[in-house]
Parts: C-alpha cells; structure tokens; sequence
C-alpha cells in the first residue's frame, strides 16, 4: 500500500468537483497543509478524517483505495466503465474492438 496512490485518488476525486484545497480542508475540518500533505502521500488520515473525506467527495471508500487493495481492479473496472458510457457511440465501440484485440492477444501467449 502506498500512501501516494491514496493522496492521488483523493486529490482527484477533489479536482473533479472542482474544489481547491482551501474550500475541501474547510469542509473536512483540517488545515490545508494537512489536505496537501494528504494528496502528496505524507500522512494518512485517520480513520473519522478518512469518512469525513469519502463523504464530501462523495465517493466510497473502494474509489480512494482502488490502487492499494487486491479487489481494487472491480473499481477501476466500473471507473472504465462509467468513463466509456459518456463517450459517443461510435468510439465506446472503437475502443471495444481494441480491448477485444488485446484479450485475444493474451488468450494466444
């Protein structure tokens, strides 16, 4: 597990609903050092700070620690997912013809 993938994951999860860290570490309740030191991978929150996080972002737990856990691939399967169905029609399909390429690729090593 590493501290930089969970700091990532949040500080994305914050950029996407285009809060600074100055407005997220007001809601969170912690200083925005904290909320930088956090993102960077220097300190991990505890465990209220971690739900309080979650909430405001409004996203769950399994999104923040995708990266560090072993099921982490089932939630970056439905992020992938989610990504594709916004796209147009024509190009989800375009890029499931490559991702049909790649699967048969490695069924034949």
């Amino acid at each position: 597990m590493t501290n930089a993938d969970i700091g990532k994951r949040i500080r994305m999860a914050r950029e996407s609903k285009m809060m600074t860290q100055e407005v997220f570490a007001e809601k969170v309740g912690i200083s925005e050092t904290y909320v930088g030191m956090i993102e960077r991978g220097e300190r991990i929150p505890k465990l209220e700070t971690f739900i309080r996080i979650a909430n405001i972002l409004e996203v769950s737990a399994d999104y923040i620690l995708a990266d560090v856990i072993n099921t982490g691939f089932q939630v970056k399967s439905t992020v992938i997912l989610d990504k594709l169905n916004k796209l147009p029609k024509s190009q989800r399909e375009h890029i499931y013809e490559v991702i049909d390429l790649l699967i048969k690729q490695c069924d034949d090593n």
